[in-house]
């Protein structure tokens, strides 16, 4: 008689993030005494948390010492899943509190999806503690509707990634951005000895964004905006990326928006040759920007989150002039 296997409650019946923030504290500290202390968590606790931890999931998280306690191998692969649940809990938490503009002056601002996904929730929390009193009422769309919502003055401040910007708008570049190619495992691309040529690029249909979507915008501009109709259109990047690994066909898509992807294989980045797949992604606005403003201080916060990511603003894409504090 086969042995039955033993039965495993689902992970969200028991999985707490104060486990998962204990155990990348201790990669990020260097110990999980220092991880239990920065959580300001009795170290017996910390300790029997990550024990619960190591157990529910079946393998060892830790070698413990008399000279402490470091990560296995599995540990650290965990730490990186972690790292991610819990990016996406704090981008959920504020970007949550934007949706709800609870506060007392309020923020304005609209931006375009790959920004809303991946940078926005982090500036938002910089401004907040900067302007806590300020509440940042957020607005998700393609990069041509933040366009058109600003330019009709439905909003203050914009958040894009097209090139293609209307000359009657002021703008600044706040990060710059990496396009890449990707596609599944399987694809032949992946398989390729040499870089993808351009020219290749340009007559192969693509799993796209919709029309008025940065990225299609900037991927027309890169090659030619008379390539062949996408296999599949879609409104978001996350969808994009499903019908990439269910096999639909190749994709251009932000760096950001695959980089989880492409850590676990699921995506495969297809190197390319010639033109750099740079981008800068803008902030827009419509009216010149007080000094000291709201929406001056959310600009300012977003520039230097650009420039500590270590992907600086091309300042000779500005224009406008910022005002100086």
């Amino acid at each position: 008689m086969a042995s039955e296997v033993p039965f495993a409650p689902p992970i969200d019946s028991w999985l707490n993030l104060t486990m998962l923030r204990l155990l990348v504290g201790t990669a990020d500290h260097g110990s999980l005494s220092a991880s239990a202390r920065a959580a300001g968590i009795a170290q017996s606790n910390a300790s029997r948390s990550l024990r619960t931890l190591e157990r529910r999931l079946g393998y060892t998280l830790l070698r413990r010492s008399t000279r402490g306690s470091t990560l296995t191998q599995e540990g650290v692969l965990t730490v990186e899943w972690a790292r991610e649940v819990l990016d996406g809990v704090d981008r959920l938490s504020a970007g949550a509190d934007a949706l709800a503009h609870r506060g007392q002056e309020e923020l304005a601002i609209a931006a375009s999806m790959t920004i809303a996904e991946h940078l926005l929730p982090g500036w938002i929390g910089a401004f907040r503690a900067r302007r806590p009193g300020v509440a940042t009422r957020l607005r998700v769309m393609n990069s041509a509707q933040v366009i058109e919502a600003v330019d009709g003055g439905d909003v203050g401040l914009g958040f894009v990634e097209t090139p293609d910007l209307p000359a009657r708008l002021q703008h600044v570049t706040v990060f710059t951005d990496q396009v890449v190619v990707v596609a599944g495992p399987g694809h032949a691309w992946t398989r390729r000895d040499e870089p993808l040529e351009p020219a290749e690029l340009a007559v192969t249909a693509l799993v796209e964004r919709e029309e008025g979507s940065g990225t299609r915008a900037f991927l027309d501009r890169l090659v030619d905006d008379h390539r062949p109709a996408p296999l599949v259109e879609l409104n978001s990047n996350s969808a994009i990326c499903q019908a990439v690994v269910e096999g639909i066909g190749p994709a251009v898509l932000s760096r950001l928006a695959v980089e989880g992807a492409l850590r676990t294989g699921q995506l495969v980045e297809v190197p390319t040759r010639g033109r750099s797949l740079g981008r800068s992604l803008q902030a827009v606005w419509r009216d010149p920007l007080p000094g000291g403003g709201a929406a001056a201080d959310f600009v300012e916060v977003a520039r230097g989150a650009g420039r500590g990511a270590g992907r600086g603003a091309d300042r000779g894409a500005d224009r406008g002039g910022m005002p100086s504090r």
